[in-house]
């Protein structure tokens, strides 16, 4: 089985094109486009691999695009764990502006997930995470799966004896109430959750401590966009800045550097250099376009720059 297992409640088969230029009401002519299988977990085991872990994704799918993204992630050496639903999967599709390099994203809410299938899913994480060292939640939930969802998931890795990482959003994020080892929230994230605005580093830390002290989570990690990210524990907190780029494309850069830190912390490097690799993740993400997993020799080159 899998050291790195993660779940993925609303995958997507995502679509990328570049276009000379897009404009308003004029039809466009696009290259053809290309697929990739996306959704967050599924991001995060992707570059598991390309870092040399071995990882499984979880995830329901449906009708001809679910039976692609399976086919995709053979092409990507990730196990994949497919819960089959009535519905269809999500299809998302970026369209790139080839003369202004200003990219295009649009997100569809994805299919109702049922009681039943959403009750399989968790079956088949518990199966695939028996011997996982890290079970990872990463994503939006589709329509019809509450955020306390998230809290079964957090109980299945902690039967299992696996640390819990999450990585969310809205309800999925604020509804966990403990038993997280590791949180990625963004800046906006935390500021909502704690209910303030976070300027300034001690104040990012601070907030980032209430959680750890609360018991919500062992670690947070805050990512800050183009001013990198920091990590926070009880009695330590560390921060690396971003790596300067020239972005082709943004999708996958978070998810890719939850894989960073994941593997850095599998690997027991320590909290900076975990976060070094996480951010080395993150930024060869952004050479590449659309959902496509990151290079390795990127990740290689970045993560010496970041430990610095």
């Amino acid at each position: 089985m899998p050291d790195i297992v993660t779940l993925t409640m609303n995958p997507a088969l995502d679509v990328t094109t570049f276009a000379d230029e897009v404009v308003p009401t004029r039809k466009l002519r696009c290259d053809e486009p290309f697929y990739d299988a996306g959704g967050g977990g599924i991001n995060v085991a992707k570059v598991a691999r390309v870092l040399g872990a071995s990882a499984g994704a979880v995830f329901p799918a449906g009708g001809a695009r679910g039976r692609q993204m399976s086919g995709l992630l053979d092409d990507d050496r990730v196990d994949a764990y497919v819960v089959p639903i009535a519905d269809d999967t999500r299809e998302c599709f970026t369209a790139i502006d080839r003369t202004t390099g200003a990219e295009y994203r649009f997100v569809t809410p994805g299919p109702d997930v049922s009681c039943g299938e959403q009750e399989r899913c968790l079956e088949v994480l518990t199966e695939v995470a028996q011997d996982a060292k890290y079970v990872v939640a990463s994503g939006s939930f589709p329509p019809g799966v509450p955020g306390a969802f998230v809290n079964r998931v957090a109980e299945i890795a902690h039967a299992s004896g696996a640390r819990f990482v999450l990585d969310s959003s809205g309800d999925a994020l604020t509804s966990i109430a403990s038993g997280v080892f590791l949180v990625k929230p963004s800046l906006g994230e935390l500021s909502e959750w704690v209910g303030r605005d976070l300027p300034t580093t001690e104040e990012r830390i601070a907030a980032s401590r209430e959680l750890v002290e609360r018991g919500v989570a062992e670690i947070v990690v805050v990512s800050l966009g183009a001013e990198g990210a920091v990590m926070v524990t009880a009695d330590d907190a560390v921060e690396v800045p971003a790596l300067e780029v020239d972005v082709r494309s943004a999708v996958g850069a978070g998810d890719s550097m939850v894989a960073g830190l994941v593997v850095g912390l599998l690997k027991e490097r320590s909290l900076h250099d975990a976060l070094a690799l996480g951010i080395a993740c993150g930024t060869a993400a952004l050479l590449t376009a659309g959902s496509h997993v990151c290079r390795r020799e990127d990740i290689d080159r970045f993560d010496v720059l970041a430990r610095r």
